[in-house]
Parts: C-alpha cells; structure tokens; sequence
C-alpha cells in the first residue's frame, strides 16, 4: 500500500479503496469484505480474529511492553443508489432487515476508514523497530444499523483480545480534504431511532366518514413533531427531531389500516434526550387518540448510541500531536455535531479514553469556491448522499497519515 510518486499512477492504497468501494455490503452482511480485510492482516503477521459479533475482524501486533492503543474503523454501507458518476462507482445489491432487495453503497465513507486503517496498520508493521507496546485494529460491522461496537463487546470482545488503554478512530467528513477536526468533550450527539406504527380503519378512498384515516393521522402527527424542538426545548440547549419515513396506503381509492414513521432524534445532554423522547411519544399518543383511532400507537425504538465524548486530556495529547505533523493550518475544532457513532461503546466497555476526529475529504478548490458563493449546503454533497464521493488524494494520505501520528503518540518507546 506503498504510496506512488508519479501523481497520475494510482495507488496500492487507491486501488484498496476502490476495490472496498465498488463492493459494499450492508450492516452485518460484511462477509467479502471481513474476509479481505483479514486476509490482509494476516499477510501483515498480525494474530487475527474474525467473527466477533458476526462479521466483526480484530488484527492485534505486539512489539514489546507498553500501552495497547486501539485503532477503529467501521465496515458497513447503506441502502443508497449511487450517483456519482465515478468509474469505480458501485452496483452491488442486498436484501435489507426487512428481506427488501435494495441498492448498496458506501454512502458515508466507511471505504475511507477502512483503507486508511490498513494503510496505517502497514505502516506501524514496517516501523516496529521505533514503537514499543500492542496495537489492536479493530474493524466494527454494522454502525449504520445495529450498534456494531456494543455488539462486539457484547460477543466477549475484551475477553478475546487485549483491552485498550485508548481508543482511537477517525470519520471522512465534507471539509476540506487534507485536514482534520477534533472537539474535546461532547463532540457528536446521541442517537435515538424510533419506529412507530399508528392505526386507523380503512376503507374506500369514496366514503372516508366510515373509515379513520391513517394518512390524515400521521401527516398531522409529523407537523406537530415539528414543534418539539421549536417550542419546547431551550435556545442553549440542542436537539433535532426528524421524521425520515413515512409509509401508508398503496392505492389512490383505498384508504389503509396503519401508517409507519421512521424518526431520528438527536441530543447532547440526558436531561434533554428524556425529555425530547417523552414529548414525541406524547404527541404521537395524542394525535392517534385525536383521531379516534381503534388502538394506541406501537413504538418500537432501534439504534440508541450515548452521546460521543472525546475525553479532554487525551484529545489535547493528540492533537498536540496533530500539530506537530500537520501544521496549525491543516488543524480546526468542527464543535460539537448532529451526526451519531456507537465508537465510544469500545472505549466505555474498556474504561478507556477516546478521540475521534473528523477527516477532511471534499476536493479543497471546489469547498473553497462553495464556501466563497454561500454554496456548500447545496454544492458540497454530505453523509449518506448518494452523490457523496470523498476524492482519493489527498484524503487517504492524510488519513493513514493521522492514524499512524495519533498512535504513535500513545505508544511506548522501544529499550534501548
């Protein structure tokens, strides 16, 4: 994965990521891609496990006594259609939780993550001469759907390998490309996903004062969700409410039985978080019992991740690292953002500290243009976009490049 001089030829490391990127799969169905990664790190002469928590793959190197330090990446891609327009763009399809066949793509850059951490991992091989202690490359499934991380510590993650001193990890983000973004304390909310089910009875599309209508139910459910975090949370404090499905009827004439609502809910502080869910389940209670539905609403909550908390001490180390390889210019504080990772279970189930840093991985000339006109919201393609295409340089260099600093911060140094 050596990287290449001549700026037109492509990369061992490119050709990984490309490789990783035209082959998604989706949460706990990462078999092709746990086996590859296992394979490489065998290669490597690390001891490897496989299997934890179904797909999960743990490569562990030990050059002496020392710190063991832990480096994430997650394996898992989304039901999203690619529009990129790349030649290496994905095809590939699956079968989702509810035995749907849907399109697969790596969505959300855990392709980056994943050839980083291997670039990484042969880089620390080949200097194991100058570090001292266990490094433990720990590659999680299913992030998206399913809570991965605690899944893995559920499956006696820590009884099979060495328990971390500290857990580190990094997420391809929309910023420039070459930089990288650490927020000490809170840094990325907690997650809650609710599936709710409302009922009605249905009936002809022609007579609809026979029936209770589900549509009208759910439409009106979602307007007032929307108050939540309008009227009933504070301005310093922070919260978001989003309804991001909404499935009923399947005909223009029929009106149906039942609604479904998918909702994300987003917090950074316990006291909010209860309060925010209280106040959703309350008001889909009172829409159903406003439309006389013929019984309460079904709710039925999937992904709940804890708040993501960068520990302060050791995220001033690392980015004093950071710093020293980087340069101040290449080096922001992205505060704290809505977006949800489960990475802080590894640490919490160890009694670790974290950091987990934000990678740059939008061309730099095309965010600076955006951000010139005001643009980026609509010009710059986030997370779970199906046009969302981190380009290769020099974003995979620069993340192999800060998972190898950041570690090497932690390690040991060898006797001499």
């Amino acid at each position: 994965m050596t990287m290449n001089s001549a700026a037109g030829d492509k990369t061992s490391l490119e050709e990984l990521y490309q490789d990783l990127h035209q082959n998604p799969e989706l949460s706990f169905a990462e078999h092709r891609t746990s086996a590859l990664i296992a394979e490489r790190m065998l290669a490597l002469g690390l001891e490897v496990t496989t299997g934890i928590g179904g797909t999960g793959v743990v490569g562990v190197l030990t050059t002496g006594d020392g710190p063991v330090v832990m480096l994430r990446a997650d394996m898992d891609a989304l039901p999203v259609l690619e529009d990129t327009g790349l030649p290496y763009a994905s095809t590939a399809r699956g079968v989702d939780g509810d035995g749907a066949d849907v399109p697969v793509m790596h969505a959300c850059g855990h392709d980056v993550h994943m050839a980083c951490l291997l670039g990484a991992v042969e880089q620390l091989v080949a200097a194991r001469a100058h570090w001292s202690g266990t490094v433990v490359a720990l590659f999680q499934p299913g992030e998206e759907n399913g809570g991965g991380a605690q899944v893995m510590v559920d499956d006696g993650l820590y009884e099979k390998i060495p328990v971390p001193d500290v857990v580190l990890g990094q997420h391809v983000f929309p910023l420039p490309a070459g930089s990288l973004g650490a927020h000490s304390g809170p840094a990325m909310a907690a997650v809650d996903t609710l599936n709710v089910r409302m009922f009605g009875r249905g009936g002809h599309g022609s007579e609809p004062e026979s029936t209770i209508d589900p549509v009208v139910m759910a439409a009106a459910t979602v307007m007032r969700l929307q108050g939540v975090v309008a009227r009933e949370v504070g301005p310093q404090e922070t919260a978001v409410v989003s309804v991001g499905s909404l499935h009923v009827g399947t005909k223009s004439n029929i009106i149906s039985d039942e609604a479904r609502l998918g909702l994300s809910i987003r917090s950074f502080d316990e006291g909010v978080r209860s309060r925010v869910l209280a106040s959703v389940e309350r008001i889909i209670n009172a829409e159903s019992m406003a439309s006389d539905a013929p019984r309460p609403p079904e709710f039925s909550y999937a992904e709940r991740y804890p708040v993501t908390v960068n520990d302060p001490i050791a995220t001033a180390r690392t980015t004093a690292a950071f710093r020293a390889a980087f340069g101040e210019e290449r080096l922001f504080d992205p505060g704290a953002i809505a977006g949800s990772e489960d990475v802080g279970n590894l640490a919490s189930a160890a009694g670790a500290p974290l950091v987990y840093w934000l990678l740059g991985g939008c061309d730099p000339g095309e965010y600076a243009a955006a951000e010139a006109a005001g643009t980026i919201r609509s010009d710059i393609p986030s997370n779970h976009s199906a046009y969302y295409a981190p380009v290769p340089r020099p974003t995979l260099a620069t993340g192999v490049e800060a998972l190898v600093v950041a570690a090497r911060e932690w390690l040991g140094n060898p006797a001499r």
